[in-house]
């Protein structure tokens, strides 16, 4: 199945953005000095292309940063959730065995439940 969509999707993609690419290679030049407009001392000539695929990349970075630290309370609420519900097995273990139901039988090394987190209520 993930041939098939590597096909469909990326092989298209790869042919509109060549194409692109070869219609526009002129040079453009990128100035980074906004108060000399005649004469830039800093600039920067690149082919439009170039230019227009790292600002997308740059965009693409900087949106999953940002999606990246916004849901760090998510990943702070599953790890603490995580660890109270491995304190609460150890806990019932215990008290499983301290009654006598069942023998002593340890988690594997690095068991954890798979938590999930619902969404914020809007």
């Amino acid at each position: 199945m993930r041939r098939i969509v590597t096909v469909l999707v990326l092989v298209p993609f790869a042919l509109a953005f060549t194409v692109f690419a070869l219609a526009n290679r002129q040079a453009v030049v990128v100035s980074f000095d906004p108060f000399e407009p005649a004469q830039p001392a800093y600039t920067l000539t690149l082919p439009l292309f170039g230019l227009i695929l790292a600002l997308m990349i740059g965009g693409v970075l900087l949106g999953g940063i940002a999606a990246w630290l916004r849901q760090g309370k998510w990943r702070r609420a599953a790890r603490l959730a995580q660890g109270e519900a491995r304190d609460l097995r150890a806990e019932v273990d215990r008290l499983k065995r301290h009654a006598g139901e069942v023998p002593a039988a340890p988690l594997p090394a690095g068991y954890a439940p798979r938590l999930t987190i619902p969404p914020p209520a809007r």
